[in-house]
């Protein structure tokens, strides 16, 4: 896979510019992923209820839904690079205050906040740099460099909360340590955009009126839903994030439950899961056109079969091999509906508006399964009963899906013409 390459005159410049935007992404998310594992050993450490690890996302999710509708506007409005910057600020002024023993989950709900103006401006950068027809490419791109800072993220967060590695509790617990070490990686996302050209905004009017705002998420919302593409795949991607945000945790329980393993052990079996992800958005890129995208929607049905799966396996080398196809398979689907949403999103309304309704869709629908799981830790529900529910819940939603698809095809909504690739 090359990364995508621009025929028009400053090309130089924005192959640069799109080289810096996935290493920032690279070493933020490598930052994110390892932070949760730190954040959960913070928990651990102050001897926190078992409601409260699901509760970290639930905190994170809520600054993305709370935040949707300026989120956007703050894209538009400002150069997406220096949005860029500023977001990575904000993650680090929230290991500041975990640091500082403030509560996890309100330092997590602050470092939610950046990530929520952090997507519209990093989804909607690539929107301005690149065509249509590179754009799936692109993406495969950021999600190969997201899952590989997965993988990489959930090794350096189980390694930092290891015991069986030295390090040093220079403030007053590992988990802080470690934190802080973390902090320096959103510093170096931060130091590798900056050196992008601030460039133009795509729409210097769009906080000019605040109070507005509300109502124009809501309008763009309706128009991509309204969108016969657009709404397939916001719906897939919607339910993807969501499940993929349970099944993190679902993971964790269930290696020390079933396979026994510690929390360091657990976390690293998630890697699986980004390998497999690696695979899969290589292959979409390679052989996966634009037009083509909802041709995968029966993918989503595998990955639930692949989840209900989970309750036949007791060893780690078959959970292992089941991650890896999950992974494969969601990321064969999400980098394509990744592509197409942009796509549409670009062509209805400003960039940042579009990732915005996405990043608010994705992030509710992450909030209602995490508050559901929750509520069934809290509840002591049994882990099967938990892991039969979620691959139901998913392989059904999918059913619908694709059912709405078909209804979409009888009404003469097909896909619009787009670029070939």
């Amino acid at each position: 896979m090359t990364p995508p390459a621009s025929t028009s005159r400053p090309q130089r410049q924005r192959r640069r510019a799109f080289c810096a935007i996935v290493a920032a992404q690279f070493f933020g998310s490598l930052a994110d992923n390892a932070l949760l594992i730190a954040s959960i050993g913070l928990l651990i450490e102050r001897n926190a209820s078992g409601w409260m690890t699901p509760a970290l996302r639930l905190f994170f999710y809520a600054s993305y839904v709370v935040l949707a509708p300026f989120a956007g506007a703050v894209a538009d409005a400002l150069p997406k690079s220096r949005v860029i910057l500023l977001t990575n600020l904000i993650k680090l002024a929230g290991c500041a205050l975990l640091i500082a023993r403030l509560h996890p989950l309100l330092a997590y709900a602050l470092i939610g906040a950046g990530a929520a103006a952090h997507g519209p401006a990093r989804y909607g950068i690539l929107s301005e740099l690149l065509p249509p027809e590179e754009l799936v490419a692109a993406n495969a791109w950021i999600e190969v460099v997201t899952v590989v800072s997965i993988l990489l993220g959930v090794g350096l967060g189980s390694a930092l909360m290891d015991e069986g590695i030295a390090l040093p509790a220079l403030l007053g617990s590992r988990a802080a340590t470690a934190t802080a070490l973390l902090a320096t990686l959103y510093g170096v996302a931060a130091a590798c955009v900056a050196r992008v050209a601030g460039g133009a905004s795509a729409n210097p009017e769009a906080l000019s009126h605040p109070s507005g705002l509300t109502r124009e998420f809501i309008r763009c919302m309706r128009v991509l839903w309204r969108d016969p593409p657009g709404r397939i795949s916001l719906a897939v991607t919607s339910l993807f994030w969501s499940a993929s945000a349970v099944l993190q945790f679902i993971v964790l329980r269930w290696a020390a439950l079933v396979l026994h393993l510690s929390l360091a052990q657990a976390a690293l079996l998630q890697g699986a899961v980004a390998v497999g992800m690696v695979a899969g958005a290589i292959a979409a890129a390679r052989w996966v056109p634009l037009q083509r995208a909802v041709s995968l929607l029966p993918a989503g049905m595998a990955i639930g079969a692949l989840v209900l799966s989970m309750v036949l396996v007791d060893t780690v080398w078959l959970a292992v091999l089941a991650l890896i196809a999950t992974g494969a398979l969601s990321g064969l689907l999400v980098v394509p509906m990744n592509a197409l949403l942009q796509h549409r999103g670009n062509q209805l309304m400003d960039p940042g508006q579009s990732i915005a309704v996405q990043n608010f869709n994705e992030s509710l629908a992450c909030l209602v399964l995490l508050a559901v799981y929750g509520a069934l830790v809290a509840a002591d529900v049994a882990l099967t009963p938990t892991i039969v529910l979620f691959g139901v819940m998913v392989s059904g939603a999918m059913l619908g899906i694709l059912a709405w698809r078909r209804a979409d095809a009888k009404r003469k909504a097909p896909l619009p013409a787009l670029p070939a690739r």
